[in-house]
């Protein structure tokens, strides 16, 4: 196994699109609540639009050799672009400021995991979230069916906030440490 990892500009974006059709599915397969719904959910109506909404992206691939075999995307958002025709995924009065930090997809594919990619993706990702000083709201939704995914996010500082559609997602976030003033 040999690892790269690349942050990939929004322009390749396209490379991506089998790997979160992947990721679709198997959320899916996961969804024991209305699993239907992601029926429509894949590269062209999820991650294609997430980009196009936020105001900044950070999307990170994993490769092997030439295969990607995982990935990871995040985004700085207007906090008003979580209240949609879809849903609303958190109470908007709830955040101070103007844009919130979310990590959108992860995914990994399942030969690959328990080698700490997960922990590298998650930690570049946050990383990046934290360097925008004007954010101090950080988002993760789970899926339902995801135990595995959910006690990785907890494990790593996120709290269980609400869940939305009726339990078809987990809303998990986590807020900017404020640090003494010099």
């Amino acid at each position: 196994m040999k690892l790269k990892y690349e942050v990939l500009p929004d322009e390749k974006i396209e490379c991506c699109r089998e790997i979160c059709n992947e990721l679709m599915a198997f959320q899916k397969s996961k969804s024991y609540i209305t699993p239907e719904l992601f029926d429509n959910m894949n590269f062209e109506t999820r991650l294609i639009p997430s980009i196009n909404n936020a105001v900044h992206n950070y999307t990170v691939v994993v490769k092997d050799d030439d295969q990607i075999v995982g990935y990871v995307y995040s985004n700085i958002s207007p906090k008003e672009a979580y209240s949609n025709e879809f849903a609303t995924f958190f109470d908007l009065s709830s955040v101070n400021r103007d844009h919130v930090g979310c990590l959108s997809q992860f995914y990994i594919k399942e030969e690959y995991r328990q080698y700490g990619i997960g922990s590298k993706l998650f930690h570049m990702s946050m990383d990046w979230i934290k360097q925008f000083d004007d954010v101090e709201d950080y988002f993760i939704y789970v899926s339902n069916g995801n135990t595995n995914a959910l006690e990785f996010y907890k494990r790593k500082g996120f709290t269980v906030s609400h869940d939305i559609l009726d339990g078809f997602i987990t809303v998990l976030r986590s807020k900017r440490e404020i640090g003494c003033n010099h």
